[in-house]
């Protein structure tokens, strides 16, 4: 899991340009149903802080849906690149995903085709952007970038996807083998190319293209050269991500120098810490759930194990489990004592902000 860092973007008219596009994108998928339900979720959530007790109003914002476990990297700090999972690996069913989504479709505003492994490793990926697409959904995902190929993003550019992140950690093939191991720069390069060339072919706007670059100590010296390989190849918008260790106190080889690039801080004792200081109330819980890819409802990103399972969308429809007594006595349990619940205290939540091409940082 990583967040974003923003670097003030200051008046760049290009940069400011590109996120009214994004924005333009998000608001025109807006309906009163929709503008409603966030209304209810962000005022519930502010009551539940004040009262310190949880109140549920509304469906999600935006739903994360998990397309596979399986992954072709072994990044090591990821568990589907460790293989660590102890929850099995498989592929999402399109014909349950849509069954469970239809209810819901017209209340919640996002639709992110990410959690865990490698998204276009389903064969079915642009058939689930689709459906959500037609659902009026605004789409999401992010990608390693290796199986962008002619066909794959000509599919992906019609499925009718929104946005589309590219992981690129590294300008040179040494630096991006360090985290994405077992990855080729030149291979995501040159689909990243492909997809660019296709959508400028079709006269598509959309998928939106953020290049996206997790800092480690090993790569960010390149963050001035990122900015330039993302403007030339033709990216939209690039992001900077902080990244998650597992253990903070020994990841030194891998957490950056520069504050602004991690999520954790130096101790007295030589060890690194999480800046954040987890208070006890957390906006995931009201707005972004995840869904497995076997249909499994989990509170936010950060269980990526599933050890938090609030329900399962085979056994009981998406609401009644959004509502349910499971889902209010882990809300409760934040609220109380955020720092309690494992999945918590390696958390970042917070605004996600970020860097864009064009930038005079």
């Amino acid at each position: 899991m990583f967040t974003f860092r923003r670097c003030g973007i200051g008046n760049d008219r290009r940069l400011n340009e590109m996120t009214s596009k994004l924005i333009y994108r998000m608001i025109k998928k807006a309906t009163p149903e929709r503008l409603w339900n966030a209304f209810l979720v962000y005022g519930s959530y502010r009551l539940s802080r004040l009262l310190r007790r949880p109140i549920q109003w509304g469906l999600p914002i935006g739903i994360s849906v998990e397309p596979t476990t399986s992954c072709n990297l072994r990044c090591p700090q990821c568990p589907s690149g460790l293989r660590s999972f102890s929850r099995p690996t498989g592929m999402l069913d399109l014909q349950s995903f849509e069954s469970w989504l239809q209810p819901i479709s017209g209340r919640i505003w996002t639709l992110q085709l990410y959690f865990q492994g490698e998204p276009m490793l389903h064969p079915g990926f642009p058939e689930a952007v689709r459906i959500a697409h037609e659902a009026g959904l605004f789409t999401m995902s992010s990608t390693n970038g290796h199986f962008l190929t002619e066909s794959h993003c000509a599919e992906i550019v019609h499925s009718g996807l929104d946005l589309l992140v590219i992981s690129i950690d590294g300008v040179d093939q040494e630096s991006y083998r360090q985290y994405r191991v077992g990855g080729s720069l030149d291979k995501v390069l040159e689909g990243a190319r492909e997809l660019v060339r296709i959508k400028k072919l079709l006269r598509s706007k959309t998928p939106y293209l953020v290049f996206q670059m997790v800092v480690f100590r090993h790569n960010s010296h390149q963050i001035g050269a990122a900015k330039q390989l993302s403007r030339h190849i033709g990216f939209d918008e690039i992001r900077f991500k902080t990244a998650q260790v597992y253990n903070p106190a020994s990841a030194g080889e891998l957490i950056p120098e520069e504050a602004l690039y991690s999520r954790y801080a130096r101790t007295t004792s030589g060890g690194y810490t999480l800046k954040n200081h987890l208070p006890d109330h957390c906006w995931r819980l009201w707005h972004s759930p995840v869904v497995s890819w076997d249909g499994k409802v989990l509170p936010c990103c950060f269980d990526k194990d599933a050890q938090h399972r609030m329900g399962e969308v085979s056994q009981a429809d998406f609401e009644s489990i959004w509502r349910g007594k499971r889902y209010g006595q882990f809300r409760r349990r934040v609220l109380r004592d955020r720092s309690s619940t494992e999945i918590c205290r390696n958390c970042s939540e917070g605004s996600p902000v970020w860097i864009q091409p064009g930038s005079k940082e």
